[in-house]
């Protein structure tokens, strides 16, 4: 493909584990010719050579210039198609120090190797059909994944659990395509049905792209996360919940009024969500001006979190305080709590969730809430089709648009040549959701966000 960011028939070498000291390091090579440059540098370069592929060798690799041994390692060798990438390829376990994973890098690069690219190991994948854009989309998430949920659904994917919903359409779509076409190339025979029939098919298509595209929040929420205020009025107990909810003593716990001067935040997951948690200064008239701006700040980061769980004091029960700030919230981004049951035998009032920070009773409801103010719908990891790609979810979008087109051209009576031209431009969305239909400009942009050696 022209206009690519990167030659993908040279070869190259890239550092997939990262950086600094550890028991081992990963060196990638692809690129045709792979096996010789590293058979030219390794002890026994013969047993590299007769290597069948899929196969491991254990050497020196040697400095190119004067034959000094660089390090024993071991080497994984892959011969076209059977690899990775389609290409020619070799891995090298080496061990991990950084002056000597550089020695290596640089007698590749003698060798002819040239440094990969972002994601250029996954392009090659692609362009050698190796896996689709979905599955290559799926690569990146998977790294990215910040809950063992989030893994999970980015394996799923990886698996092709996208590219099926995707395909299945796409053959549902090119049904109504020929259906159309036989009619066009034979207008004056008769067809057996009216085009009229088509319909309810096309509105199936649209309600199943549209559940498929309604999966992109609960997505995005497991792989990117939410952020989560705690706050009320002073030792209401948020710094005893933060403590709890992030299982270390991060925030300090005391009876003294305006303790939390300043916001402190803490990356924790609840029920496989990541959740950048918030711990405030109690919001109350301010003592002293340090305690104002961090009643200020505080205030900043409620307005711009996901949610805000509020808690009350049960000791001493709803203030005119609590009563204005609840009213002011929108109630669906806003968890009421009933703090420190364990010291107090007021019920806790109608909408909010009874708690003790201190023993932790009611924390397991509260998590389960936040999960369902925030996620909603329930998920399957390893059996539900979600989408975290913006990509994706604008390509359905088009699609589903497109057959939209279709439905009310044919209910309306539009030449049946315009009407195709919709259900072309469908076929075409969903064929860039699955690289089937793409340019070199979506490549560079799409893998320019990988890892290197990824």
């Amino acid at each position: 493909m022209k206009d690519l960011a990167y030659n993908p028939d040279e070869p190259i070498v890239a550092l997939a584990t990262p950086w600094g000291e550890s028991a081992l390091a990963v060196i990638r090579t692809s690129g045709e010719g792979s096996i010789d440059r590293v058979a030219g540098i390794f002890s026994a370069p013969e047993s590299v050579r007769r290597s069948p592929g899929n196969a491991m060798v254990l050497g020196e690799l040697l400095d190119g210039a004067e034959g000094a041994p660089l390090d024993q390692v071991v080497l994984a060798v892959y011969r076209a198609p059977r690899s990775y990438t389609g290409q020619e390829c070799v891995e090298i376990f080496c061990h991990g120090s950084p002056p000597g994973i550089q020695a290596i890098l640089a007698a590749l690069k003698g060798r002819g190797f040239r440094d990969a690219g972002p994601g250029e190991f996954t392009l090659r994948a692609f362009l050698n059909r190796k896996m689709d854009l979905t599955r290559a989309e799926a690569v990146q998430e998977i790294v990215r994944s910040k809950s063992k949920e989030a893994h999970a659904m980015a394996l799923h994917r990886l698996s092709g659990a996208i590219e099926k919903r995707i395909g299945a359409a796409k053959e549902r779509i090119a049904r109504l395509m020929a259906a159309i076409e036989v009619r066009l190339d034979y207008p004056e025979d008769e067809v057996e049905g009216e085009i009229e029939a088509v319909l309810p098919e096309l509105a199936a298509i649209r309600s199943d792209l549209r559940g498929l595209q309604a999966t992109y929040r609960t997505g995005r929420i497991y792989q990117e996360g939410v952020r989560v205020a705690l706050c009320g009025r002073t030792n209401a107990g948020k710094s005893s919940l933060f403590n709890l909810l992030a299982r270390e003593e991060r925030s300090i716990v005391s009876e003294i009024h305006g303790t939390t001067r300043d916001y402190i935040e803490a990356w924790i997951t609840i029920e496989g969500i990541p959740v950048g948690l918030y711990d405030t200064a109690g919001l109350r008239s301010p003592g002293d001006a340090v305690e104002a701006e961090g009643i200020r700040r505080s205030e900043r980061v409620i307005e711009s979190c996901d949610l805000v769980v509020y808690l009350v004091d049960a000791t001493l029960g709803m203030t005119a305080e609590d009563v204005e700030f609840l009213a002011s919230r929108d109630e669906e981004r806003c968890v009421r709590v009933w703090n420190k049951v364990d010291a107090s035998s007021a019920p806790a009032p109608s909408g909010f969730l009874p708690l003790s920070a201190l023993d932790a009773s009611g924390a397991p409801e509260l998590a389960s809430e936040i999960k369902r103010r925030v996620a909603g719908r329930e998920v399957s990891p390893s059996a539900d089709a979600v989408i975290d790609s913006a990509r994706q979810h604008d390509l359905i979008e088009r699609c589903v648009e497109a057959l939209g087109n279709v439905e009310s051209g044919i209910a309306i009576g539009m030449p049946l040549d315009a009407v195709a031209l919709d259900v072309r431009e469908a076929l075409d969305a969903l064929g860039e959701i699955t690289g089937e239909v793409t340019t070199a400009d979506i490549l560079n942009s799409m893998f320019s966000s990988f890892c290197v050696g990824k």
